[in-house]
């Protein structure tokens, strides 16, 4: 007698499960394990994958409500955004074209533009405009392939918009079918209103946002939420980013930390003896810094959006990390200045142009890898039993597609717990 089941996902010509590693990420050069299976099929039931396998053997021993044919393609994972700053109104357009012409990121931020300017606008913006702008890059994300995606405040910078902000993201999470997990990011730029006082604007982070925000995630946000800080060279130093994340750990918050993307300033050894879920950027982190990372449980995340948008040629030094035993993961770091790119598919081709990572650690480090840096690696990111039924139909046959194309969206069906919620 066949077991009944939800979804009988079958004819799969290529199954990449990506398989945790010991309970958690891929690390060194473990990462690209990908656990192909062909001819394969994957059995739901109730949002949650019950069984994977040989795709005769799963259609002989279970019976579906709804069977997809996956039509001999690729099935992977849902893809994972583990850096995101999904949340903003307006442009910054002109910038861009600034920076063609020659202006740093540094000087243009100086001048009153860059994180400010966002600032500026989205401070201005009602929830629903922050909310609909918002989910237009959330659909663009699903599109491409995304089923769980980070998403950071930060362009507040006051009490008030921050909240706003995370109201905004916990809307969205609502409403879409992606999976949200906030990052209050309130340390992203000192705000003009406290030019020549940064010390002030971390006493108002530690004293005034993050007492705030525990509060707001005691009354509405009921998972796993994350405190992040900019320590570079124009934002937060090394002692400052210390009281902040010290701070947020008393109030029950996960770490993440943006370091090294510019000027290294000791946050990626900081990162690892706080005990941070990820260091993200980590483009000129030093090799001591490096191996800090290979001894801890703190994931290197790589941006490389990030300097392809700022047409810099310097990327995160991949195999450094992989050579010293870190788990590397990578992300879109979707953002308006530097990289306003929703697609997982093309930060996978940067990878493996920029990063050196082969098509299979380019795959692990969007899905499994991704899934760990923000602390949800026990329910989505591998096609696992008792993990969600986050899954991806591609319009290609193999995984290697994903990072040899670039440009195009090769994504069919998105599944999310099980459900159909995107087509091309």
């Amino acid at each position: 007698m066949s077991t009944h089941v939800d979804l009988l996902v079958h004819h799969i010509g290529q199954l990449c499960t990506v398989p945790a590693q010991n309970g958690g990420p891929q690390r060194g050069h473990h990462l690209g394990d990908l656990g192909l299976l062909h001819d394969a099929a994957v059995a739901i039931q109730n949002g949650v994958i019950v069984a994977i396998g040989d795709d005769a053997a799963l259609r002989a021993d279970y019976s579906a409500a709804e069977s997809l044919d996956a039509g001999d393609k690729l099935v992977t994972p849902g893809l994972v955004d583990p850096h995101t700053h999904l949340v903003w109104a307006g442009d910054r357009a002109e910038e861009f074209e600034q920076r063609i012409a020659g202006a740093t990121y540094q000087e243009i931020m100086a001048a009153g533009g860059g994180i400010n300017r966002t600032v500026q606008a989205t401070r201005a913006a009602d929830l629903s405009t922050l909310v609909e702008q918002s989910k237009n890059r959330l659909n663009a994300m699903l599109a491409h392939g995304s089923t769980t995606v980070e998403c950071k405040t930060g362009y507040g910078l006051n009490t008030a918009t921050e909240i706003a902000m995370l109201n905004a993201i916990a809307l969205l999470d609502t409403e879409h079918p992606i999976d949200l997990v906030p990052t209050f990011l309130g340390a992203h730029a000192v705000p003009p209103e406290f030019a020549g006082d940064p010390e002030g604007y971390v006493t108002l982070v530690v004293e005034e946002m993050l007492p705030a925000v525990a509060k707001w995630r005691s009354e509405h946000w009921p998972g796993r939420m994350f405190c992040d800080v900019f320590c570079e060279v124009g934002a937060f130093d090394l002692a400052q980013t210390r009281r902040i994340l010290e701070a947020a750990k008393a109030h029950g918050l996960g770490l993440k930390v943006h370091v090294d993307e510019f000027e290294s300033l000791g946050g990626a050894r900081l990162a690892a003896k706080l005990g941070a879920i990820s260091a993200d950027h980590v483009v000129v982190t030093p090799e001591e810094d490096i191996r800090a990372l290979g001894q801890s449980d703190t994931i290197a995340v790589s941006l490389p959006p990030t300097p392809f948008g700022l047409a810099h040629t310097d990327y995160t030094p991949a195999h450094r990390f992989l050579d010293a035993g870190a788990a590397l993961a990578i992300a879109t770091d979707c953002n308006p200045g530097t990289a306003w790119n929703e697609s997982m598919q093309f930060v996978m081709a940067l990878a493996a142009r920029y990063l050196r990572l082969t098509p299979a650690q380019a795959l692990a480090a969007a899905t499994i890898n991704a899934a760990y840096a923000i602390g949800c690696g026990d329910r989505m990111g591998s096609l696992e039993v008792g993990k969600q039924g986050d899954l991806v139909i591609w319009n290609v046959p193999t995984y290697s597609h994903l990072s040899y194309r670039f440009g195009t969206n090769l994504v069919h069906t998105v599944m999310k717990r099980g459900e159909v919620v995107h087509h091309a």
